[in-house]
């Protein structure tokens, strides 16, 4: 399939904010889609997009929010190509919406070539390479492994179940993202030991740009916040912040 860029994007925590937010992020995702769907773009959202995505089996329950924007995705998945969608730790207990929203859905990580460069996309907290890398916190890993959902699932009902996910994540996201180091060294440890050009991921919500002696990493940022992303056109990986009102890409520069 041939595209004319690929735009990836991280972190929107739809869910997490108040109603006039929401709309705003809402609004503007819903154009970026309409602007990919468009321009024929490649469009990859590499974790958490909501803030407490919790399905239940069999569609016991499935969560209330976002809806607008994934039938909009459901548009493009259907009109254009299936976007990429990396789980991250808001958003991993999924049960099969994603994928009959049309989306391609990977649970850890996965490499793309792209400009003849090796790109690995990942949220950020999960595993990669034949050691299995890992950044996750023990919590995280239990969080999402299937013998703990199974039992939590069973015990709580879908409504407070989710009331709990919701506390969960206020805690976890409203925790101070101030130190860039421990996901620095995670991508400078995978681009030395793999056969890896380019690291592409979000998490820790600083977007960045870092160049190292075996390649280069690059860190989304937030949807919710900073509206920046990683946009490849003409055989070029940039940060870039989307204006709305313009439809354009605008290299980010640290303002909001």
């Amino acid at each position: 399939m041939q595209f004319t860029e690929h735009l990836f994007i991280s972190d929107v925590h739809i869910g997490a904010f108040s109603k006039e937010k929401e709309s705003e992020t809402e609004a503007n995702l819903i154009a970026l889609i309409d602007y990919a769907i468009e321009r024929n773009a490649a469009l990859y959202v590499l974790g958490d997009f909501f803030d407490y995505w919790m399905e239940y089996p069999s569609g016991k329950y499935i969560p209330d929010i976002g809806k607008k924007i994934l039938d909009k995705f459901e548009e493009y998945n259907s009109k254009v190509y299936p976007a990429i969608y990396v789980t991250g730790n808001h958003d991993n207990w999924t049960f099969g919406h994603f994928e009959q929203k049309g989306f391609d859905v990977e649970m850890e990580s996965r490499v793309l070539t792209l400009g003849g460069k090796n790109v690995l996309i990942m949220h950020g907290d999960g595993k990669f390479g034949p050691r299995g890398d890992f950044l996750r916190p023990a919590f995280h890993r239990l969080l999402r492994s299937p013998s703990f959902i199974k039992v939590f699932q069973a015990i709580f009902p879908p409504k407070f179940g989710i009331w709990m996910m919701k506390k969960f994540s206020d805690l976890t996201r409203n925790r101070n993202h101030q130190n860039p180091k421990p996901l620095n060294e995670h991508a400078k440890r995978i681009l030395k030991s793999n056969d890896i050009d380019l690291v592409l991921c979000g998490h820790d919500h600083l977007p960045r740009t870092e160049t190292f002696n075996d390649g280069l990493y690059i860190n989304l940022g937030t949807c919710f916040y900073h509206k920046s992303m990683v946009r490849y056109a003409n055989n070029k990986f940039s940060l870039v912040k989307w204006h709305v009102e313009s439809k354009e890409f605008v290299p980010y520069s640290g303002n909001i």
